[in-house]
This record gives structure tokens, sequence and C-alpha cells, in this order.
């Protein structure tokens, strides 16, 4: 008995419709029908009872079903394990997000996706600073970043979008700011904001926080990167503010903050990057998944108001 016939056969005891199970295997009804005659000379008896209304197992179709599925599916595992060592999608794929935001709404997803076609690879999601996620993907610790553009340096790739939203102000709740509902660029130069030089690429910083208010006045960078609770408890003190994006508040709270729209900026994007010196089949095919559902995704870009 062929594999294909086996599949044929086990495909129409799931469906019990030869219209729908000859759609489903790209074959003409009367091949399957053939198909299904022949396995029934083979074995001597009646696998399914037809007729103008209905198709159904019989007893013995039941057995042989019971029977095959499990063997049938080793098989289909057997061959995608031996294609995922072949391509080299397999072991463990790093990825690190610089905070949830910037993996945009659309991130569990492409993981999701991305485990179901290579199941012989496992994905493990960190959630580093930006300033220590590059270190780490430049030492070789993570496999991929989702980090906020632009970003220009010639040992990086920079690979498919993952999000492009509106800005947002991270502010102590109660605050005058909080209290107006809104912020301006130019409010940046009354308050001090996290100080990232030197770990962030200059022109990730100046996107994220220019140095300068429209005014021209200086914008204080104190208190160097942490944790993204560090950050929220610094704000919620009344130490700093933090510029983000509207979809900040959906990936994390604090009793003690607000996040209210920030005027003035364009929407700030982020994108996967990994080392151009260390791309693996893994890292190539995981982009290609985030770039294909985000070409299909209408949700990806600017996702709205600050809660």
């Amino acid at each position: 008995m062929e594999l294909r016939e086996i599949e044929i056969f086990l495909t129409l005891a799931e469906e019990l419709h030869f219209g729908r199970t000859a759609q489903r295997m790209y074959l003409s009804q009367s091949r399957v029908s053939q198909t299904i005659r022949a396995m029934e000379t083979r074995v001597g008896g009646q696998l399914f009872e037809r007729s103008s209304r209905r198709v159904r197992l019989t007893p013995l179709g039941e057995r042989l079903r019971d029977r095959l599925r499990p063997g049938f599916d080793q098989i289909h595992l057997a061959l995608a394990e031996t294609r995922e060592i072949a391509s080299g999608i397999t072991g463990v794929l790093r990825v690190s997000l610089v905070n949830f935001a910037a993996g945009g709404p659309g991130f569990s997803e492409i993981v999701r996706t991305f485990t179901t076609a290579h199941p012989g690879c496992e994905v493990v999601v960190y959630e580093a600073f930006p300033g220590e996620a590059l270190g780490r993907l430049r030492r070789g610790e993570l496999d991929v970043i989702a980090h906020w553009l632009p970003i220009r340096r010639p040992d990086l790739v920079v690979g498919p979008l993952l999000l492009r939203d509106e800005r947002a102000l991270v502010v102590p709740a109660g605050a005058p700011l909080a209290e107006r509902g809104e912020a301006t660029v130019e409010d940046l130069g009354d308050h001090r904001v996290i100080d990232a030089e030197g770990m962030v690429p200059a022109e990730t910083l100046e996107a994220l926080c220019p140095a300068l208010t429209p005014a021209g006045r200086p914008i204080v960078r104190r208190h160097r990167e942490g944790r993204m609770m560090e950050v929220l408890s610094l704000v919620a003190r009344g130490e700093i503010v933090h510029p983000t994006v509207a979809s900040f508040a959906d990936y994390y709270t604090h009793p003690g903050v607000s996040v209210i729209p920030l005027r003035g900026m364009p929407p700030l994007e982020s994108a996967l990057v990994w080392s151009a010196e260390r791309e693996t089949a893994a890292v190539r095919a995981f982009a290609e998944v985030a770039g294909r559902l985000g070409e299909a995704s209408s949700a990806w870009p600017a996702t709205g108001s600050p809660a």
C-alpha cells in the first residue's frame, strides 16, 4: 500500500465526503473513489458505507484508520525533522526585545508561525534594554533582536519592520503634564530623560529623544538605561519622564505613572536586527515569517492612542 493511498484513506475518514476529500488532495473525485475501491479489494472488506446522503466508516474502516493514523503521523514527523536538520533550522533561536512594545502587536504570531513551521527549533524570547541587547547580539549571545530604528551599522542587518507607532510620554501620575493630557517636545526641556548615550547608536538615540528641543533648549539625560520596571519607578518618583510609543501602555503598567500623547515627533519604528557575520538559516527563516506576516497584516502600522 502506497503512502499516497493511505493519505487519501485517512483524509476521507476525516471528511466523510468524497468531494471535499478530492479538493483537499488536489485530485479528481473519481481518483479518490478508485483508490478506496482498490484498498477495499486489497483488504478484502468494505471500509466505507456510501449512500446518496452520507459516507461513514465501517467497523473495519475504523479499525484500519486507528491503526494507520499513528504510523502515518510518525512518518510525516520523521520527514519534517529530517528537513529541519538538512536546512539547519534546529536548536534554539534566541530573540530579544528592547522592550515588549518594540516587538509590535504581531510578535506572538510571528513566533507561533515560525515554531509551527520549524518544530525542531525552539524560540526563546528575552527582554533586554537597547544597549544590553546590542552588546549581547555582537557577542553571539543573542541571534536576533527587535530594535528601534533607525540603526545604521555595517556589521548589522536590518530586517523586516515590526512596528510603526505614534509617540507617547510616560509621566508621573497626577503631575501637571498628566493633568494636561498631552505633551510636546518642547516640554522635554523642563524634565529629564533616561541617559542612553554611548549605549544606543547616535541615530537611534536621536529618534528616541533628541538632544535639544525645537527652541534649542537641552534635554537633560540622567540615570543610565535599565530594565523597564526600573524606568517606570524613576518616572513614578518624578525623577524622569520617558518618551516611548502609544502602545507602551498595552505592555507595561505602574500605579504611579500615566501615558500621554507626545506631540511634535514622527512615529517611531522598530525592526528585526541581527549580526551579518552570524546570520543563520534559522534567523533568515524567522525574518521571512516576520516579513510575510507584516505585509499581510493591516494592524501593524500605527496602533492608536495611548491608554
